[in-house]
């Protein structure tokens, strides 16, 4: 007998299309998958450059490893320990690891506050991390605040399994998407006359997908917006550490550290930091998420929550050994920014010679925001897509459109350059280069018609003339301007 599968059998998870699969940035993921770059195998294949991932420092990683064999429990040197970690089920997790973790999380944000390692929460990565703290400051229906753009993976993490709604606060190009509380005035006054709860603000600092960091005046207005309203803030910092050159990064702590030594009121039950070994290790698959909220009662609920994604503890051994070693610590927060700063300068000079900019503010992450609005036939979500469409289908690049991040504006794409070798970095450079000039010659009177019907884009010459750099001149480093 053959049974038909009835959903009325199942539940609204899983029947339902709230993971947000259907976007076009988990598109690009699949399109990458079923045609993937290969220097010799795949030559002609989509390159990744959608997702955020930090390849740079792994011989620094892989050097330390074979140099501390004790460090693992699968090798003869740490076999000795095998027992004790393999049979550790507390929650709380090794003492050592939260220990390490506290130490790292200072050193990547300068040593200019401590964390305490009592305070500090595991999960199964960033994401585990915002879906708990999420489960517990918020019940369904209520909402959070989050300035656009932002990380596609948030309507996931946070509304997914929770019920819980986002609310857009929208930032704009003319301030280089900066928050303002003006437009976080606005789009908490717009979820009251919905009659949406709003019960908290997330930010994500450094941003992703803007690669930008939020100013201390910024970060004080937050802080002073959300005691006013006695709301909660969730501060996103997973990629404390990837900030490249100046401004330094501040961390939501810092703020918290000058306000109690100014005396300032500041309700510190409302403040809670998400991070992982994700971005700044380039560990993703280690899975390690944190949790650090200075609310007792979250760090209680958290702690309980836990046991649904916690940390290896055959990862956690090997991380509090790692963590743990300064000299190591010292030299790959040193290398990773140096290694950052260079592909970015390499990668933002490579579009610039290609007539493309990026946002100038940048200087932390692994990514650009990138600007191809001048590119569109349409300046609409729809003439994006297409623009999107053709760079997946055509060029073979794997970018994240922008409207998948809530960008209002259409015509911004985030590009990922630390997942790859030069080799492939060079590739994907040449064929953005190939593209442009492809348009170039689709606007000459004697080629127009042979472009009518296709997919390729074209615009006027009196556009491309302000958009595309003199092969006689000297484009400008962005990394230059940025520091400016």
């Amino acid at each position: 007998m053959v049974f038909k599968l009835n959903n009325q059998l199942l539940s609204k998870i899983a029947t339902g299309n709230g993971h947000g699969e259907d976007s076009p940035y988990f598109d690009g993921w699949k399109a990458y998958d079923s045609d993937p770059y290969h220097r010799t195998k795949n030559p002609n294949g989509v390159i990744q450059m959608g997702l955020a991932e930090n390849q740079l420092c792994f011989d620094l990683v892989q050097e330390w490893i074979k140099n501390n064999p004790k460090a693992s429990i699968c090798t003869p040197e740490g076999a000795e320990e095998f027992k004790d970690i393999a049979i550790f089920q507390d929650y709380h997790g090794l003492s050592e690891f939260r220990t390490a973790v506290a130490k790292f999380m200072a050193k990547g944000r300068g040593d200019k506050v401590t964390f305490d390692p009592d305070r500090i929460v595991m999960s199964g990565g960033a994401t585990g991390a915002h879906e708990m703290v999420t489960f517990c400051l918020a019940d369904p229906g209520d909402a959070f605040l989050v300035p656009t753009p932002y990380y596609p993976g948030f309507d996931r993490d946070l509304r997914w399994r929770t019920g819980v709604q986002l609310i857009p606060v929208d930032c704009e190009s003319s301030n280089n998407f900066e928050v303002t509380r003006e437009a976080l005035e606005y789009a908490y006054e717009m979820a009251q006359i919905d009659n949406i709860r709003v019960k908290g603000l997330l930010i994500t600092n450094p941003s992703n997908p803007l690669g930008t960091i939020l100013d201390r005046e910024t970060l004080r207005s937050i802080v002073s917006f959300i005691n006013e309203k006695n709301i909660h803030l969730v501060c996103d910092e997973i990629y404390a550490a990837t900030v490249f050159t100046q401004p330094e990064f501040i961390s939501i702590a810092e703020i918290i550290q000058e306000t109690e030594e100014e005396g300032e009121e500041c309700n510190l039950d409302l403040i809670h930091i998400v991070y992982s070994l994700s971005k700044d290790m380039g560990f993703p698959g280690f899975r390690v998420g944190i949790i650090y909220s200075y609310n007792d009662v979250v760090v209680n609920c958290a702690r309980k929550m836990s046991s649904f994604g916690l940390v290896s503890t055959q990862t956690q051994h090997l991380l509090a050994s790692m963590l743990s070693d300064e000299e190591f610590v010292e030299r790959f927060i040193t290398q990773n920014k140096k290694r950052l700063a260079k592909r970015y300068t390499d990668f933002s000079l490579g579009l610039a010679q290609a007539g493309i900019k990026c946002l100038k503010t940048s200087n932390a992450g692994l990514f650009v925001w990138m600007d191809l609005r001048r590119l569109l036939k349409d300046q609409t979500v729809e003439g994006e897509t297409a623009l999107w469409r053709i760079i997946i289908n055509d060029v073979k690049l794997n970018v994240s459109p922008g409207s998948s991040f809530h960008c209002t504006e259409p015509g911004w794409f985030r590009v990922c350059f630390a997942n790859m070798d030069n080799h492939t970095m060079d590739v994907a450079l040449s064929r953005i280069r190939t593209f442009v000039l492809q348009n170039k010659e689709a606007m000459k009177p004697k080629k127009k018609l042979c472009w009518q019907g296709s997919l390729k884009l074209s615009f006027s010459s009196r556009i491309y003339d302000d958009f595309i750099m003199s092969p006689h001149s000297r484009p400008q480093s962005p990394m230059v301007r940025a520091t400016t």
